[in-house]
């Protein structure tokens, strides 16, 4: 197969679809590897490194998707990318269609079909494709939520972990999965009070043995989070329905009850973002204000640390690509019912039900497609 990656041209994303060394394991199962030159620039790989691994490389972006039959991304394809895809290529990225009408329409014309790395299972039901940026997420959210808190950023002025004689900052996490897990990890080791609000007993029981009294858990109910919200300076979203937008947690009536210079970040932006008030910003512009609470929602949050996010999820996409590689996509999906979840758009259908439901269109069904 003729497989070809791209430098991604979404606001300071520099992260890279496939490294040099997942380039050396395509081309040594004999697959030809199109890398456009400088597509790894962002995480320190060279065009010589590339070339050394077996790549070809190409001047442009349009070169590549000319001449590939797969392109493996990282962020979803930006219009002037979505308008090179051709009917019967293989897109292999994150999509994150569901809050996003407009990209979903263009890859339904285009013919093209499109493997999501966020709606491939494994079979404990987990997103193994997604874990590892999730886990990038979590961690970078109590940055930013601390840079974000600063005065000078428009925050409160509270410094996380508070020193001698002055309370640290509160916490609150709204989900316990991948992302609040490692958010409160973080949050935990600067110091913050913090807790966790989740509808999973299991969850609970589990986050309140891992930090026993380091952190606090809660049962996530609407008149809790409320309570939460009067004295929280940092709110972490961290809620995740799988191929679905984000339900809608925090009002914008609910702002008014929060401290002046609080700050929210939506690591649930992706999928429309589970605060009412959320809209996407990038690295450029990352905050804005609304009725005096400082909001973070930042897209694509782990391509400020490209180099550490590429090779996690170069570690887990890698497998799945030679598996399309090897056996075609067809024949890959067929043989993987959880790499099969990932596809979410077929010959100008809908393969993913919350996908389908979110955006109004028909449902077509894995076994269509696969037939």
């Amino acid at each position: 197969m003729i497989i070809g990656t791209v430098k991604e041209i979404k606001n300071h994303e520099y992260r890279v679809g496939l490294t040099p060394e997942s380039v050396a394991e395509l081309v040594g199962r004999g697959h030809t590897v199109l890398v456009q030159r400088s597509a790894g620039a962002g995480i320190g790989a060279d065009d010589e490194t590339y070339e050394a691994a077996g790549a070809e490389l190409q001047d442009t972006a349009a070169e590549v998707f000319a001449r590939a039959e797969m392109i493996v991304k990282v962020k979803e394809p930006q219009p002037v990318e979505t308008a090179m895809l051709r009917e019967g290529q293989v897109l292999f990225t994150y999509l994150h269609l569901a809050p996003d009408p407009e990209q979903t329409r263009a890859l339904v014309a285009s013919g093209a079909i499109c493997i999501a790395y966020e709606t491939v299972t494994a079979a404990n039901g987990s997103l193994p494709l997604l874990k590892p940026m999730s886990q990038v997420a979590g961690r970078m959210s109590i940055q930013a939520g601390a840079t974000a808190l600063e005065k000078a950023h428009g925050g409160r002025g509270v410094l996380l972990g508070g020193v001698p004689g002055v309370r640290p900052a509160r916490v609150v996490i709204v989900g316990g999965g991948v992302v609040g897990f490692n958010a409160a990890q973080m949050a935990v080791g600067l110091g913050a009070n913090v807790t966790i609000l989740d509808r999973s007993a299991d969850v609970l029981e589990s986050h309140a043995k891992h930090f026993e009294s380091r952190a606090n858990t809660a049962y996530s109910t609407r008149t809790r989070l409320l309570q939460l919200l009067t004295t929280a300076d940092l709110v972490i979203g961290a809620v995740l329905i799988p191929g679905a937008a984000a339900p809608k947690l925090v009002k914008r009536e609910d702002l008014s009850i929060m401290q002046p210079g609080a700050v929210l970040v939506d690591v649930a932006i992706d999928q429309g973002g589970c605060f009412e008030t959320s809209r996407p910003t990038t690295h450029a512009d990352p905050t804005y204000e609304v009725d005096g609470i400082v909001h973070y929602c930042v897209a694509n949050m782990p391509g400020a640390v490209a180099r550490t996010s590429t090779y996690a999820l170069n570690n887990v996409t890698l497998p799945f690509a030679m598996q399309i590689a090897d056996r075609g996509w067809r024949g890959a999906l067929k043989a993987d019912a959880h790499l099969a979840q990932g596809l979410n758009v077929w010959n100008g259908q809908i393969t993913n039900k919350p996908v389908a439901d979110a955006l109004g269109y028909d449902f077509t069904a894995l076994e269509a497609a696969l037939a």
